[in-house]
């Protein structure tokens, strides 16, 4: 075994599945290294569940090859090293958090000072013995992380880890991911939270319908953005969305929050400004900055003023 062959942990060549008539992933692509933490991004339906999904072996590709640790994804050695979390967390609703990582435990031969442990990583010890269908979101996440760690794995897949977390519960979550990054595992990370994903991942893929669309390290997928990101606050943010992707200079727009965030050629910052102005829009701030990875997604995406009906989601992908 040749040193880049030891170092892939997830390979995918061609990978395909296909619903009937539907194409739910297209020729993919994929190869994480040891030890990164790479970040799988898309629109909600790009694809991304799916493929998590195929290389756990829930669901079997169409056609194509996927290998998970140097063995076929979904086989009994592949996921010898694997833990995962893909969309929700089904446990016992009437067990309480603790005994169901005890029952999980049991199954994989795991200790109980094992399931104390995780418990501890994931924040979640003092809630361990309180029932898992009380827990909110947030907690049945972290209770779902718990369950990914439990077998110490090489390999970590994480599908939304961070979703109904707060503030606390999701800088908890980022320590934990680099964490495991300065152990060497290695950590396969969908996340609808592009800052997070900045900050965290080594590289990085953005699907778009079933398509790999780019691919690299986070810098290199910023770079690919030609201009800049202009961020701006209006008195009727629709209205503006619609008028400034008409632009030729504007690459693309999404309102967030009540915020028009466009990725646009150098220069065209005042063009945007005086379009809104003359169609009696006020701007109440507008700030021009270094394209992000937000910026590159939504322009990978194709972004434009529907942006905000295809931003990305945990559900469906």
């Amino acid at each position: 075994m040749d040193d880049d062959t030891a170092n892939t942990v997830i390979r995918t060549s061609g990978l395909n599945k296909r619903f009937g008539p539907t194409t739910g992933v297209f020729d993919l692509d994929l190869e994480v290294r040891r030890g990164e933490v790479y970040g799988f991004l898309g629109p909600n339906g790009s694809g991304k569940t799916t493929t998590l999904r195929m290389l756990v072996g829930l669901i079997r590709p169409t056609s194509g090859t996927a290998s998970v640790l140097g063995h076929p994804a979904g086989s009994r050695q592949s996921l010898r090293g694997v833990g995962a979390l893909i969309e929700s967390p089904a446990l016992y609703p009437h067990l309480s958090g603790r005994d169901n990582l005890r029952v999980l435990a049991g199954y994989a031969d795991v200790s109980a000072a094992r399931v104390e442990k995780v418990l501890e990583e994931v924040g979640m010890t003092d809630r361990a013995d309180t029932a898992f269908r009380s827990y909110s979101l947030g907690m049945k996440q972290r209770t779902g992380v718990a369950a990914a760690l439990l077998k110490d794995p090489e390999l970590l897949i994480l599908d939304e880890p961070t979703n109904g977390l707060d503030p606390a519960g999701m800088a908890d979550m980022r320590n934990l991911i680099t964490g495991l990054r300065r152990e060497n595992r290695t950590v396969l990370l969908s996340s609808h939270l592009l800052a997070e994903v900045e900050h965290l991942c080594d590289r990085a893929a953005v699907l778009r319908k079933g398509r790999l669309v780019a691919s690299g390290t986070v810098a290199e997928l910023r770079d690919r953005v030609s201009g800049g990101g202009l961020s701006v606050r209006t008195s009727s943010p629709e209205r503006a969305a619609e008028l400034a992707g008409a632009l030729p200079g504007v690459r693309s727009v999404q309102v967030v929050d009540g915020e028009l965030r466009i990725v646009i050629d150098l220069g065209e910052a005042a063009a945007v400004n005086r379009l809104l102005v003359e169609n009696g829009i006020d701007v109440h701030e507008l700030r021009q900055h270094s394209a992000t990875l937000e910026d590159a997604f939504f322009d990978l995406v194709g972004g434009r003023t529907d942006a905000g009906r295809d931003r990305l989601e945990v559900n469906g992908s």
